[in-house]
């Protein structure tokens, strides 16, 4: 399948404000683009890009006095599979972890494993090592959290949104992640696009959206709290311990967000001369 997805992103400041930008797809799906993804910036600014430790594509640049505007517009491939389910999959013991997996069952901002080993403990116990113990950890955040699009804060950590009991997607993963990892699972967070694909429409306005990834097998598989099903047309851009090294933007000064767009949609072709609202497909012949 075809997916045409991109942003619109305005930010406005009195001062010219450094920024930290992660709105590229992951390099591993770069190969799957069928028209260039570009970063676009109005007006014109120079865009510095590395990979980070993570495997991110960030961009540097500084919004000039006044605001900029950030987007893109492109089509990449998908396979149109749900996530994969393999049941099988067991648990590796931590001795036997790869170094660089280790990390991922540490505390880290968002992610206080320390203030909720017993809960996932109460959860975990009950199911055995592998698969089964990770599905249960995330029906467990699943069913904790009502989502509110309206409440949504990046003051929202794990153990605050286990008790408020209300959040975002972010606040799912980050609390599907603290569960896993106090059940010594190695848990990493993941952001991207997630469309309304094969479901019926939300009515929320179209996002980015968040999930992560467990550790099981010896590879990372996807599993998404709020949901709580796989889905189709999920395309990665930036992973990490949590939303502090996955954050879709990161300013050095004061620069208010005056404008948030995103679309993602199924299309029948790659014709990018139409305004996105008129490539994609209607629900009835996806």
């Amino acid at each position: 399948m075809l997916i045409r997805t991109g942003y619109d992103l305005r930010f406005e400041c009195d001062v010219p404000v450094p920024m930290l930008a992660l709105l590229n797809v992951r390099p591993e799906r770069q190969s799957d683009l069928r028209t260039p993804e570009m970063l676009k910036t109005d007006p014109p600014i120079p865009v510095h890009q590395y990979i980070d430790h993570f495997g991110n594509v960030c961009s540097r640049f500084v919004v000039p006095e006044g605001g900029v505007t950030l987007s893109a517009d492109f089509v990449i491939e998908d396979s149109g599979e749900p996530d994969p389910v393999a049941e099988d999959a067991a648990q590796v013991p931590i001795e036997d972890l790869p170094d660089d997996v280790m990390q991922f069952l540490l505390n880290s901002r968002y992610c206080e494993v320390s203030k909720l080993i017993d809960q996932a403990w109460n959860v975990a116990k009950d199911h055995p090592p592998g698969w089964a113990r990770v599905q249960a950890l995330v029906t467990a955040a699943h069913e904790r959290i009502e989502f509110d699009y309206m409440k949504a804060s990046t003051e929202h950590s794990a153990a605050s949104v286990f008790d408020q009991r209300f959040g975002v997607c972010r606040d799912f993963a980050h609390l599907a992640i603290t569960l896993c990892r106090a059940a010594n699972i190695p848990a990493r967070y993941c952001t991207g696009y997630l469309g309304d694909l094969g479901i019926e429409p939300v009515d929320y306005p179209m996002d980015f959206s968040a999930w992560f990834e467990a550790y099981l097998g010896g590879k990372w598989y996807t599993f998404d709290a709020r949901h709580n099903t796989p889905r189709i047309g999920r395309i990665v851009m930036a992973r990490g311990r949590d939303a502090t090294d996955a954050a879709l933007t990161t300013q050095f000064g004061a620069a208010t967000l005056a404008k948030f767009h995103v679309h993602t949609d199924e299309v029948a072709d790659t014709d990018l001369s139409r305004p996105p609202e008129e490539t994609a497909l209607p629900q009835s012949a996806r």
